[in-house]
């Protein structure tokens, strides 16, 4: 189980990020909440207020006056006298002075202002008072024949009182005003503060979240540059390199498992090294097998028929020639000799061949003398050598010149040349032989084995970028190009030999 996994570090940073932003935004919409109720209490209040200051002191003088004018009482609400009262109910008094004060008995109930509460309160008194001069001018028209006092009242007292009454919801609506003001000035300064507050508590957020993600980011990436370096390490070859990347995430079981794989990768490439070196010793004694009895069968053929030609001198120099050839060709068993022994190999191979073919074949060879220090595997040029005479200058039936050449580039590659103007090839064998020195040496179908060795071998030791290509044309020779990397001599107790 990952205790440190990135999923809960991922989490951990989202939770950082978005907790604090998500408790601002709380706060600021509990505090814009309250602000927007406190603003809707008010402008209903406000239009409770104007729909009375606009409509009660008309409606009500209207009302009691047609009720002085008629002579006629009317019903108070409660009561269960028998009197039969004239109009609706909104033409009776009681029902507008009951609805008024029921509806400003509400508002002084929520309304927190206090100058908005001082007239309230003189409004529900002034009320009280005209319902008492209601009840006066009810009292006169039951007894009847009082029309002038009741007039009077009217003037002096309903008109007056009424007058009172929208005067008290005039203030009201006007302190009401001003409580609106006081909090909108009070909004907009809790705003101010808020935002203030909220810019500072930002920039907290912001260092800490730049923090925090730098530190998880660096716990994430760090570990990943290393894996990074280390698995471009193993893919350039390098099978020994290991992370250190120890932690407890995935990460780490990914670089556990990396280190794991690559010490499994140095243990079967080294087993791979090993069979290689043992498969190209295999080959390598393969071709010499191959090459040395057929050659030596008709060198020694060739040392006969010049001795019996009387020919002695002839037939020491090619005794000679193949003792330097087959000394060369042992090389106690190094893979690796120098370009000088190279050259002296094939030439040794060329001078006995000449005896043998001095009809028809010519050689040179033109190795530049500055390569000679620097190595090369042994027996790369002679199988290149070989083809060149039995499919080049042979076929000809006439005579043909073999041309090796060697040289440095300015790229640090050394490049040889095995050249001749046989009897060439077309495009199609042309192909074919390609497609040949590129199979596997050791393919039993491969009749091209001695340039396939060479090719292989030369792959196997310095890269795929090395190696050999050949280009031919009919009835105009063929040439071998080898390329190989300038990498000195030396020799198995490490000193430089330069030949």
């Amino acid at each position: 189980m990952l205790k440190n996994s990135l999923r809960k570090k991922l989490i951990a940073l989202v939770v950082i990020s978005a907790v604090p932003l998500l408790a601002l935004s709380i706060i600021m919409l509990g505090f814009l909440s309250q602000a927007q109720s406190a603003y809707d209490r008010i402008i209903s209040n406000m239009t409770i207020a104007n729909d009375y200051n606009l409509n009660f002191k008309e409606e009500l003088d209207e009302c009691i006056y047609k009720l002085v004018f008629d002579g006629k009482p009317f019903t108070k609400p409660g009561e269960n006298e028998f009197i039969v009262s004239s109009g609706t109910d909104r033409t009776n008094p009681y029902n507008l002075i009951n609805e008024l004060r029921d509806d400003f008995s509400i508002l002084a109930d929520i309304t927190t202002d206090k100058d908005s509460g001082i007239w309230l309160q003189n409004l529900l008194r002034n009320i009280d008072t005209l319902e008492d001069r209601v009840d006066d001018i009810r009292s006169n028209l039951i007894e009847g024949g009082r029309y002038n006092e009741n007039i009077d009242m009217l003037d002096n007292n309903i008109y007056i009182l009424t007058e009172l009454i929208n005067d008290d919801i005039q203030y009201y609506i006007y302190y009401q005003t001003k409580s609106i003001e006081h909090l909108s000035t009070n909004l907009s300064a809790g705003i101010l503060s808020f935002r203030t507050l909220t810019g500072f508590l930002l920039i907290l957020l912001i260092t800490a979240v730049i923090i925090i993600t730098y530190m998880i980011l660096q716990n994430i990436t760090r570990p990943l540059s290393e894996l990074t370096r280390v698995t471009q390490r193993i893919s350039d070859g390098d099978f020994s390199a290991r992370t250190g990347v120890y932690t407890r995430d995935e990460i780490g079981r990914v670089a556990r498992s990396v280190n794991d794989m690559a010490s499994h990768l140095e243990v079967m490439v080294a087993q791979i090294k090993d069979d290689e070196r043992k498969m190209r010793n295999a080959e390598l004694r393969l071709l010499q097998e191959q090459i040395n009895p057929h050659f030596l069968y008709n060198t020694l053929d060739t040392i006969v028929w010049l001795i019996e030609g009387h020919k002695e001198e002839e037939a020491e120099d090619v005794i000679m020639s193949l003792s330097d050839f087959f000394k060369l060709a042992l090389s106690h068993g190094r893979e690796f000799i120098t370009i000088r022994d190279e050259e002296l190999h094939i030439r040794s191979y060329l001078q006995i061949q000449q005896v043998r073919y001095k009809d028809i074949l010519d050689y040179r060879i033109n190795i530049d003398p500055d390569i000679y220090g620097y190595r090369i595997l042994k027996l790369t040029l002679q199988p290149l050598v070989e083809n060149a005479i039995y499919h080049g200058i042979k076929p000809k039936r006439a005579r043909g010149c073999v041309t090796i050449s060697g040289w440095m580039n300015d790229d640090q590659t050394i490049v040889f040349t095995v050249e001749d103007d046989g009897a060439g090839m077309d495009s199609e064998q042309l192909e074919a032989l390609r497609e040949r020195v590129r199979l596997p040496a050791s393919d039993e179908s491969n009749d091209s084995f001695g340039m396939a060795n060479v090719n292989e071998r030369i792959r196997l030791n310095f890269g795929p970028e090395y190696g050999m290509t050949i280009d031919a044309s009919q009835g105009s020779g063929t040439k071998v190009m080898i390329r190989i990397p300038a990498q000195w001599y030396r020799s198995e107790d490490g000193a430089s030999r330069n030949s």
